[in-house]
Parts: structure tokens; sequence; C-alpha cells
């Protein structure tokens, strides 16, 4: 039967695609995830043919290509055994929902549009905010990931610098950041044209107040009229260690300069209570991110950005055009004046409704069983005569080295338990020395799950 329907009619055709669409939505969701891989794109012709022609090649056809052969090409971020990066594990709750706000279409950069969605995004923003001891005037906008939050409160930083100093509108900025901070801040300031003085850090790759002070007292008086913010990470995203955030966020004040927290991977552990004191002084932030589709549950792709004063935000990101000038007749939050962005979806509402389902408990409870788990892979690792640990791990993050191995025999290693379905694991690098790193979210894994790894490298 010819199901090429025309675009926009709600037919028996579109009815039959809209069941299957919501079947596998629905067995996606609630079936043990596969460890699939990639397959080379030649592959991938020979079996998915051309599906983009003049005349289409139906609703079930294009359904059969993507079930069959173009799924089974992606790696399941949210099986328990993914290791590598940072992983992802959505509720059920979150994953449909976000099907939902997807087919609602729902414009979420002014309230004008999306009045109702953006409420709910700043329930689940305000909830963040709290962890972190930000004031009840904090707010803020999901944005796409931790890229795009690190780049706008950046942005955001130096407008403020600018406004305070008009001299130095035409001066070239500068950021103190540590080197263990994420590769964005670097690209961030490529983007802006900024330059970044780079702090060193620990040998546990922790950048500390003592650290920047010695940074800034090294640097020309020049260096310093020109410096408009200082960076710390909560929680790198190789190892998985949290700043001196109480020692740079007062070193930051003291010097007049805007305090931005990375914490996109590890601020879910805000709600941790093992671990929180990790976080003291992340409440004198300007400006935070936590990434909701690593450690929070949420599907792709989605960061909160948070500001202290939203008010410096939006005078940096409002845009202006005849044609938006109806977004300006009230004091309306819309959430495109607080990023570089003005076109985006809602995508904070599969957070915001997880939440509301679940209760923020049961968010607590996740990340400590992540913790919990991460804890015993530790104490697995100091047994075994052929691992053993880099360092103790402080939130999710376990990196270990096996005794005895070149870089080569890693790499041979991550392809075979990949290949066999048994683990995805990617081999990183420490101090130039290459080892093994498993980053714990998935409230799914178990200390068996890690046990087959280890076991995997005898």
């Amino acid at each position: 039967m010819n199901d090429r329907a025309p675009m926009h009619a709600f037919d028996r055709g579109a009815k039959r695609l809209s069941k299957r669409i919501l079947r596998y939505a629905l067995k996606r969701v609630r079936m043990d995830p596969p460890l699939d891989h990639a397959v080379p794109a030649e592959e991938l012709r020979r079996l998915a043919g051309h599906t983009v022609t003049a005349e289409g090649i139906g609703a079930e056809r294009a359904m059969s290509v993507w079930e069959d052969v173009l799924a089974p090409a992606c790696i399941s971020i949210d099986h328990p055994r993914y290791f590598s990066y940072v992983p992802a594990a959505p509720t059920e709750a979150a994953g449909l929902f976000d099907v939902a706000a997807s087919a609602a279409n729902i414009f979420g950069g002014s309230w004008q549009e999306g009045a109702g969605a953006i409420f709910a995004e700043n329930e689940a923003l305000r909830w963040i905010a709290a962890l972190a001891g930000m004031p009840t005037d904090a707010g803020g906008v999901f944005v796409s990931g931790g890229t795009a939050g690190n780049l706008s409160a950046l942005v955001a930083a130096r407008w403020k610098w600018r406004h305070d100093s008009p001299s130095m509108n035409s001066t070239r900025g500068v950021i103190i950041a540590s080197r263990a901070a994420h590769s964005s801040i670097n690209q961030a300031a490529q983007v802006m044209d900024v330059d970044v003085v780079w702090a060193e850090d620990d040998d546990r790759g922790r950048l500390s107040g003592d650290s920047v002070q010695a940074t800034w007292q090294s640097m020309s008086e020049e260096q310093q009229r020109c410096t408009f913010c200082v960076v710390a990470t909560g929680g790198t995203t190789n190892v998985g260690i949290v700043d001196d955030l109480e020692g740079v966020g007062s070193l930051a004040a003291t010097h007049g300069l805007w305090f931005h927290v990375d914490a996109a991977y590890g601020g879910a552990a805000l709600a941790a209570p093992s671990v929180r004191e990790l976080f003291n002084g992340i409440e004198r932030a300007d400006s935070l991110i936590v990434d909701p589709h690593k450690w929070l549950f949420a599907p792709f792709d989605s960061c909160a950005l948070l500001y202290r004063n939203p008010q410096i935000a939006r005078a940096a990101h409002t845009q202006h055009a005849e044609y938006l000038d109806a977004l300006r007749h009230d004091d309306d939050w819309n959430p495109s004046d607080y990023a570089h962005h003005l076109t985006r979806r809602a995508r904070g509402l599969p957070l915001w409704f997880s939440l509301a389902v679940h209760g923020t408990a049961a968010y607590s409870e996740s990340v400590e069983r992540s913790l919990t788990v991460t804890r015993e892979g530790a104490d697995d690792i100091r047994s075994s005569s052929h691992l053993e640990l880099v360092m103790e791990p402080e939130l999710s993050v376990l990196m270990f080295r096996r005794h005895g191995w070149t870089t080569e025999q890693y790499y041979a290693w991550s392809d075979k338990v990949l290949t066999d379905g048994l683990a995805f694991v990617v081999p990183t690098s420490w101090r130039g020395e290459t080892v093994l790193r498993l980053c714990l979210v998935n409230p799914a894994t178990t200390r068996d799950d890690l046990r087959l790894v280890f076991d995997s490298l005898k």
C-alpha cells in the first residue's frame, strides 16, 4: 500500500505511522538497551539505500530503515555498561515526555508564545539554583549543552566588565581558568577573541584559590586590568574532581571578577548529601551550568544555565529588531534573552516532567546510587592484582591502569569489548600516560557490571 500521503494530512497512513512511532518509543524506553556500535558509511549505504529521493520512500519503509539499519549503528548511551565520555540515562518519564514536547511543537524562546512551557522550565531551574544556594531571584535558561552554556555565561561576564568600565570597550579581555577546565572554555575564548591565562592545578587536577592568587600576582598590571572572569569546575570531565570553589570564589570577589562555575557533569552531585560539601563556595557563583542530560536523567540535549543576576545576562544577550518589538512590550521572561540564541525548543521540559513525576528525593537517591557503585568499584580495583587506581574517586569517575599494558593494548581491548557487546570504554590519558576511565551516571549500573569489565582485563 502506498503510504506517501500529503505532507500535512493526518489520514489513515499518518495514523498507522503514529502508532508505529509510539510503539517504537515505548519499546525503546522499556527495553534493556542494546550495546551496538558504529558501522562504516559504505555498509550503511548498502543496507539503507538512498533514503532521500524526489518521490519519497514512504513512512513504512523509512521507519524500517531506521529500526533495522540506522538505529543499530548507534551506541545506546543509556546502556548500564556505557562508561565512556559522560553517559546519559533518561528516566522513562523524561524520554516519553520528550516525545510529547516535540509533538507539541512549542517555541520556547518567548513568554508570549510558550508561557506554560517556560513556567515549567523555570521550576526545574529554581530547583537547581536552590541546590547551589543561589539567591531566590537567580534564573536563566536551558541551552543545548555545556559549550553553549559556558560561552553564553562568559559573554555576559564580559558585557558586565565593559559596562562597568566603558574605557575597556575596545580592549581584549582575559579569562583565568585551570588547565583541567573543559575544552569548551578555550573554545569560547577563541570565539569571543579573548585570552586565557592558565592557572596551575594540583596533582589531582584541582584548581585552588592559592593557585588563582599566584596566577594573578604573576600577571602584568595590564593583564589584570583586562581580566573579567575566573572559571572553576564542579567536577572535571576527565577525572571528576571538584575545584576549590570556596577559595576561587573568594579570590574572584576580592579582585572584582565574575565567578563562573562549569558543573556540567558534576553539578548533579549537589543533590547528593554524601558529597555536597565538596561544592561549598558554589553559592558565590555569578553564573553556573549543569547538564541534565548527563547525571540528571534527561534526554539530549539540555544544559541548565543560571545567573545570580539574570538582568546582566538579559542586557548582554537580548536581540533587537523591529519584528521583535512586541516581545519587549512587558517584562515577561523570554528565554531567548539569556543566552546566545533566539530560536529554541523548550529543552528543559523533560527534566521538569521527570522531577514532577518522581520528586526530587528520588533524584538524590539515584545520584547517591552512582556514587556508591563508584566506591565499590574502587574497592574492587584496590583488591585486584592486575589493576591500580590512578587516584581515589571523588565523584563518579574511576580512573585506573592495567599493569604492563601499552597504549596499543588498551585500544585493542576497548575495540574488542565493544564488538563483543560487553562494554563501551575508551582509553584516556593522565599526565601523559594512557589509562582507562569509567564514568558512572546510570542508576542501573551495578557492581557486577564493573566486575565484568575488570575481569575482562585480566
